[in-house]
């Protein structure tokens, strides 16, 4: 019993890692493009296009269904904001709720 809510807990902490990781990824690719679009880094340098490549591949999966959602507002992008807002106030409370269930009820 206690190792299954050990693994449990494991498995919560993994996912808010997984979580935070792509938080930070999806921040980055926000300063990034942001820096590219203003004409701060070369898009020609290989390790700036690789380390935007990167970000853009990890964070694009998520945000293309949401900016499909999203109506358009001419040049500004609001999908990044919606996935940080829908990670922080709807999944992780989430998670919580689900992995504390778990944990009283014995998996």
């Amino acid at each position: 019993m206690r190792f299954i809510v050990l693994l449990l807990f494991d498995i919560y902490r993994l996912l808010l890692l997984l979580i935070n990781l792509f938080t930070w990824a999806l921040l980055l690719s926000c300063l990034f493009s942001m820096l590219l679009a203003f004409g701060i880094l070369d898009p020609r340098n290989n390790v700036v296009y690789g380390v935007a490549n990167i970000l853009n591949r990890i964070t694009e999966p998520v945000l293309a269904p949401v900016r499909n959602m999203l109506p358009q507002m001419g040049a500004v992008d609001f999908s990044p904001l919606v996935v940080l807002l829908v990670l922080q106030y709807i999944l992780v409370p989430g998670l919580q709720r689900l992995f504390v269930m778990l944990a009283m009820h014995g998996a």
